[in-house]
């Protein structure tokens, strides 16, 4: 991997995992329990559970172009929001949040390990590390949301500690 693919990777692994600039991700969200995921606030349009389902909708369209596949566009931008607002029962919040979080270590395995200046064959003008770069910038907006609502709640910081405080 030339010098450049190589900071470039470690600074994409960086913001995949959540550092510098928020808490790790892995650190946000295993401790949220079934009635806070799907807690409504008047003042926030989702639920964490509705974000992180977003969240994981996009990251994996973005890691299917990454990896060489065609996902299909949803019709509209909405389609990629869950209706419900609240996950059925505790072993399926903890599946969606292991299954989100295996998939950025899908995405730290791409950026340690790919060209990522290659371009997409499905996703004209745009390359590995490009996508890899909108799922971590993505997934740091909506984590602030979360982090923001956990805060509405009385649920920050974590029982790990939330970096910032």
């Amino acid at each position: 991997m030339p010098d450049v693919n190589q900071s470039f990777a470690q600074t994409l692994v960086k913001s995949l995992v959540g550092e510098r600039g928020h808490i790790p991700i892995a650190k946000a969200l295993p401790d949220i329990d079934l009635e806070l995921a799907g807690r409504t606030h008047e003042a926030m349009p989702y639920t964490i559970y509705q974000l992180v389902k977003h969240m994981h909708y996009w990251q994996q369209f973005m890691l299917d172009h990454v990896e060489g596949r065609k996902p299909q566009m949803p019709a509209h931008v909405s389609d990629s929001w869950p209706v419900e607002t609240g996950p059925k029962d505790e072993a399926s919040w903890q599946q969606d949040i292991q299954a989100f979080l295996s998939d950025i270590d899908r995405a730290i395995s791409i950026a340690e390990t790919a060209p990522l200046h290659d371009p997409l064959l499905y996703f004209p003008g745009e390359t590995i590390g490009g996508l890899l770069r909108n799922i971590a910038s993505h997934n740091s907006y909506h984590l602030g949301e979360i982090v923001l609502l956990r805060r509405f709640y009385g649920a920050w910081p974590p029982p790990g500690g939330g970096y910032p405080a």
